[in-house]
């Protein structure tokens, strides 16, 4: 009877149930989700096309292809079997290359404390085993090292050995720190012609500062906008590595634009048409890492305020150079032969209506020690998204302005002493020095192609660098390739960036970078 019963109501059921489906109500629904889920991929199709175009779009699809099926290919047995042998081969290759034999396996905790003299002896034993020398001292590194000689090295150690202990997690332990921390920012604020209620944090260096302000739009957007998922920022292919790291760790999605082959400038067109209904920021540098270029920002600036997001200006490299241009005369540039100007600089700071924030190193041409920097937004509204705040905490209520919880106050402290101590006159003659020394470099390439020097007629410069970094490219229409460039450069104890798309080199000019005449006009071979 109860097995009769249960047949019965399974029958019924499904009865009911296909009677549902064949209900006009139900194919409606059936359409709709179809319909909708069609129009979501036809939405994104169209936004790619829009940004990449197609013969972009076909590259990405064809990159896309090519990379998942060599993935697939090297899951076969044997090819996968040869390829960990090469891999391995190579992080021989690597490991060899950066420690020594003697240093591979690292030594255990020792059981006794080493005594000052014994630290001291076992540090000159690893320089000596790592081969350690003074190659950066020479002047032909391009920078790496960035400092304002030994006299300000002494006088940071010893502010470092002063607040060695200080944390600003605490400030009621450290207000001197935190204080200085306030003025740090504020110099930089007011270096970037800030409004009055700008605000900013230190942070511990340029990607961390980029970290912080691409968070910071996002939360940004999720509070005023409304895009609570699928955020995404525009991005030249020329900015910094750190915006894709960051976007990566932050469920962002990064769509890239071209630059100016000539220009070195991102192109505006493509930006306009990468921009969405889920876009909460624009990329701009002043000036960028590779070829030292700057992007178009009051053109970048219109595009944010037309679209009411924000525009972030990445001024890291150039932090504490492209503020003291204009003091310099060095912003206007210089006349070229053919009526033109060179080396100009455009406005890049929060004069520029839609810059809503700018990342500036100060431990790099601010010669304060490495793990520092500055992020600033144009309002302290905006800079409040970018705080962490956790009230119900077990251990009590728990703030942080950045990334770190404890930070190191004695960073903060000497990145204080560096400002303090150079002054706007240090940093003006920093300024006239490392920019006079990079142009000086450019225009030695430049002049033989005018027939005008003994320049090197097969490289080109790549744009306007308007700052300190110059990047070489070679011709490639007449058989030229720039890796001989760096090859002669190194057999001369020099040590320069290699770059791709387009194939160069770049040297950043730092103040103990004497310019060689010789070593950019004797090469051969190109």
């Amino acid at each position: 009877m109860t097995t009769t019963t249960t047949s019965q109501q399974l029958q019924l059921i499904g009865a009911r149930v296909a009677q549902l489906t064949q209900s006009r109500g139900f194919q409606y629904g059936q359409s709709a989700l179809a319909g909708y889920v069609v129009w979501t991929y036809v939405i994104r199709v169209y936004y790619e096309l829009r940004a990449r175009g197609i013969r972009g779009s076909a590259r990405a699809l064809w990159t896309w292809s090519a990379r998942h099926v060599l993935l697939l290919v090297l899951r076969l047995p044997r090819l996968q079997r040869r390829v960990t042998s090469e891999m391995d081969d190579a992080r021989k290759s690597i490991r060899a290359s950066l420690l020594p034999q003697s240093t591979e396996t690292t030594p255990p905790l020792p059981l006794h404390g080493l005594s000052p003299a014994e630290i001291h002896a076992a540090m000159d034993a690893l320089d000596v085993s790592m081969g350690a020398d003074a190659t950066w001292t020479s002047g032909k590194i391009s920078g790496a090292v960035y400092h304002g000689g030994p006299a300000l090295s002494d006088l940071l150690a010893s502010v470092y050995a002063r607040y060695l202990l200080a944390n600003p997690l605490h400030p009621e332990l450290f207000p001197a720190v935190r204080a200085m921390e306030a003025q740090v920012v504020a110099a930089c604020l007011a270096l970037y012609n800030a409004p009055p209620n700008a605000a900013g944090t230190t942070t511990s260096g340029g990607t961390e500062s980029i970290f912080l302000a691409v968070k910071t739009h996002r939360e940004w957007a999720r509070a005023e906008r409304g895009i609570a998922k699928g955020w995404e920022i525009v991005v030249p292919e020329s900015a910094h590595a750190a915006f894709e790291k960051a976007a990566e760790w932050l469920c962002i999605r990064v769509r890239k634009v071209p630059v100016h082959p000539v220009t070195r400038k991102a192109v505006l067109a493509r930006v306009s048409r990468a921009i969405t209904p889920n876009t909460i920021m624009l990329v701009a540098s002043a000036p960028n890492f590779p070829d030292g270029n700057q992007d178009d920002i009051p053109a970048l600036a219109a595009l944010a305020r037309k679209h009411r997001i924000g525009l972030h200006v990445d001024a890291c490299l150039g932090g504490f150079i492209l503020p003291f241009l204009e003091e310099t005369g060095l912003a206007a540039g210089s006349p070229a032969p053919d009526g033109r100007t060179r080396y100009a600089l455009a406005p890049f700071d929060f004069r520029v209506d839609g810059v809503t924030s700018v990342s500036c190193d100060t431990h790099k041409y601010g010669f304060a020690p490495k793990g520092s920097s500055v992020i600033m937004y144009r309002s302290a509204a905006l800079r409040r998204y970018q705080y962490y705040i956790s009230p119900d905490w077990s251990g009590g209520v728990y703030a942080s302005p950045s990334i770190s919880g404890s930070r190191p106050g004695a960073l903060i402290a000497t990145t204080w002493a560096a400002l303090h101590h150079l002054g706007r006159a240090g940093y003006l003659d920093a300024c006239r020095a490392i920019v006079g020394a990079a142009r000086k470099i450019a225009e030695g390439r430049r002049m033989r192609a005018l027939g005008l020097d003994d320049g090197i007629p097969e490289l080109y410069v790549l744009g306007n660098p308007v700052a300190s970094v110059v990047a070489f490219g070679a011709r490639v229409s007449d058989g030229s390739s720039v890796d001989p460039l760096g090859d002669a450069m190194g057999r001369r104890g020099w040590h320069l960036n290699a770059l791709a798309d387009p194939p160069a080199v770049h040297i950043a000019c730092t103040v103990r970078v004497w310019v060689f005449v010789w070593c950019w006009v004797a090469f051969v071979g190109f």
